[in-house]
């Protein structure tokens, strides 16, 4: 059986640029894949940002779209044999800020043919039509930056297959009707069964129609994004598409997150060490400015402060829970009116409750094995990365029963602690006050050591790395090859 090739393509990827779970999903993904035998090639645009970390690149093609000059610069990509090729465009890329906003935190003006024009060169290269001599088996598409290829690939005559993941359907790649004019599409594509999305261009709409293979980043996301509360108006389009829509649970870095070889944390632990992670905590206590107390159940969230992690609600419980015997601590940034009302609880009770506004990895890591408990009450999570971090730490995670959360977090009810299958604790309505008695459940069982280890030895046991989901992306891309190659033979 022939080597598998992969074309991995996607608007950021960790270590070379990072905004969010995409970056850390596209770093590690290729990885995965390539350790079980696959031939991937990354591909993601030569930001100027890109360029300090990217180390030594040599060009391995140069062509153009229309009038646009495209380079390719061939690296690695850092601490791993996966081959990436940088899409170099000065007018595009080239530029301060990140990837999608300026530095005034505004989209770029032109986002749209930037990505339209990073989306040209993926299927010139996906077509073998750079001069490489190189094509993929499968293209594998990542959010609406990458949403034109599986429209534009129809066009293309022994074109490959492809694989559109979605990452969070709140991004969706919309501009105007004008703009779908100004990228020169072709005309065709402008129809409410393609990419015309109520009088706009939708980016992600064409992956959303046209890839082989549909998938997100849980199977419980899966579900929920079929339905008008999580779709963000693409419920219909999803339905339609519902037998080639799956989820694949992304994996953490074990590596990186682990609490028996963390170099970011000063006591290392495990499985069989358990009780070395208190150090953790009064570490933490103590360079947070909390009362040092190793008794004291401590509750860690790390996060951006928006509505969608559940902000609103953890302020209407701040009162009560200011008032329940624990310490919480929270880092992270985001929407201003979170930021102040958050740092005004932190001055009311300093002993109890800190927050550090902004982000700092090796605190992030502190937290996770410091804390006794992790917060996590999102209205939505596609997947979420913390809560399985927070598993592999022992440090039992508070979740809402939304998406990743649901499909990685076991509440911690009798039976299923007598069953041997809790490891933290689910929040099962909205609202604060669901929030406050699922804390105060976790509190209780906190006072009784010998459950509340079991709890941690089973989180703990759990693999949750991405050699499991890697697996399940070459089944993925399996059926894509042959639903494409029976859909040619239709056509």
């Amino acid at each position: 059986m022939s080597v598998q090739k992969i074309l991995f393509a996607s608007s950021e990827a960790y270590p070379l640029i990072k905004t969010g779970g995409l970056g850390d999903v596209s770093g590690a993904l290729p990885r995965a894949l390539q350790q079980q035998g696959m031939d991937v090639r990354l591909i993601l645009p030569f930001y100027t940002s890109v360029r300090s970390q990217a180390g030594k690149t040599r060009i391995v093609a140069s062509f153009f779209i229309y009038d646009d000059g495209i380079t390719i610069h061939e690296t690695r990509l850092p601490g791993s044999r996966v081959k990436v090729w940088l899409v170099e465009n000065a007018a595009a890329f080239d530029r301060p800020g990140n990837p999608y906003l300026d530095e005034n935190g505004h989209s770029w003006s032109d986002n749209a043919s930037r990505f339209t024009l990073f989306c040209r060169a993926i299927v010139r290269l996906s077509t073998n039509q750079a001069g490489i001599d190189w094509q993929p088996d499968i293209v594998h598409c990542n959010d609406w930056q990458t949403g034109l290829v599986p429209a534009l690939l129809q066009y293309e005559t022994d074109a490959p297959a492809s694989v559109f993941t979605i990452h969070n359907m709140a991004y969706q790649g919309n501009f105007s009707a004008g703009t779908f004019t100004q990228l020169g599409l072709p005309a065709d594509l402008w129809h409410y069964e393609k990419l015309e999305f109520y009088d706009q261009v939708s980016f992600i709409k064409g992956g959303l129609v046209f890839a082989d293979r549909i998938n997100t980043v849980s199977p419980s996301y899966a579900t929920e994004i079929q339905s008008a509360e999580f779709a963000y108006g693409m419920e219909g389009v999803l339905q339609a598409r519902s037998e080639d829509l799956s989820g694949i649970l992304n994996g953490i870095d074990t590596s990186i997150w682990n609490p028996g070889t963390d170099d970011l944390i000063p006591s290392h632990y495990n499985r069989h060490q358990l009780d070395n992670k208190v150090a953790n905590k009064t570490a933490l206590q103590q360079r947070v400015g909390l009362t040092v107390d190793p008794e004291l159940p401590l509750a860690g969230m790390i996060s951006r402060m928006v509505e969608q992690k559940g902000f609103d609600e953890l302020l209407d419980a701040m009162e009560t829970l200011a008032s329940l015997p624990m310490q919480i601590l929270i880092l992270g940034n985001g929407e201003k009116k979170f930021e102040r009302a958050l740092t005004d609880w932190s001055k009311q009770y300093p002993e109890k409750i800190q927050v550090v506004i902004g982000y700092d990895e090796a605190l992030s890591h502190l937290i996770e094995a410091g804390s006794d408990l992790y917060l996590m009450p999102s209205r939505f999570e596609p997947c979420g990365l913390n809560q399985m971090y927070s598993l592999r730490y022992g440090t039992l995670p508070v979740v809402r029963n939304v998406g990743g959360l649901a499909d990685t977090v076991i509440h911690a009810s009798a039976v299923n602690i007598e069953q041997g299958l809790a490891n933290g604790f689910v929040v099962e309505e909205a609202g604060s006050e669901a929030l406050i008695s699922t804390i105060q459940y976790a509190l209780e069982l906190y006072q009784q050591p010998r459950s509340w280890k079991a709890l941690q030895l089973t989180a703990m046991a759990e693999d949750h790395s991405w050699k499991r989901s890697a697996s399940e992306y070459r089944q993925l891309y399996q059926q894509a090859e042959q639903d494409h190659t029976a859909a040619a033979a239709v056509g």
